[in-house]
């Protein structure tokens, strides 16, 4: 049942048409039922028409991470829910880069991701970026939340909760220190998590049985 609301969720999400100023078309992960939820901050302009999250750059250095944690990134898409802050490109800012989604859009797309943690339950919650950390808990600087593991609730669900810098192309926060002693901490953190253990488990016995 609660797999059939997840899909029937899903399949509207990828309808959805409220924030007039948003590119779509939707992105979203697979409405896969796992213990682990991701939340990135908004897909870029290649991740359109790609048809997933985290398809380009900043993909191939965040699943670099995963991988050194013992997940290969086929696998992770099809065992850990993706989702994120707001599920269309925001577009770019004509000073560089892509457009930060204002309040509103955060909000209104926030109920999409309510709904996905009253679905799931999940036990744990990975969130990607600034903007991602902060749907959950106060952001003064990376370095006071990467490496550590929260307790966070939201949609009346309480969860642990391990952050990751973005691993954006233009950033060099995880690259130097102290953030690159502290990703490895979020890391090892994740990696000793039981939802993380449990759901890598499942993924390499679908793998060793052909599923």
């Amino acid at each position: 049942m609660t797999q059939r609301a997840l899909e029937a969720h899903r399949q509207a999400l990828m309808a959805c048409t409220a924030c007039p100023n948003m590119i779509g078309p939707v992105v979203s992960g697979e409405p896969v039922m796992s213990p682990i939820l991701m939340v990135g901050q908004a897909p870029g302009d290649k991740e359109g028409q790609l048809g997933r999250p985290f398809a380009w750059t900043a993909g191939k250095t965040l699943f670099k991470w995963y991988a050194s944690i013992g997940f290969q990134e086929e696998a992770f898409r099809h065992h850990v829910y993706m989702a994120a802050v707001c599920r269309c490109f925001p577009g770019k800012n004509p000073k560089g880069g892509d457009r930060v989604p204002h309040a509103l859009e955060i909000a209104t797309c926030g109920h999409w991701l309510d709904k996905e943690i009253a679905l799931l339950k999940p036990k744990l919650l990975i969130p990607v970026g600034k903007l991602a950390i902060a749907q959950f808990m106060r952001v003064d600087k990376l370095k006071h939340i990467i490496g550590s593991v929260q307790r966070v609730t939201r949609a009346g669900h309480t969860m642990d909760t391990i952050a990751l810098p973005h691993p954006s192309g233009a950033s060099t926060w995880h690259r130097k220190e102290p953030g690159k002693a502290l990703l490895a901490a979020a890391l090892e953190h994740i990696a000793r998590h039981p939802a993380w253990q449990e759901t890598l488990k499942t993924a390499t016995l679908v793998r060793v049985r052909g599923g």
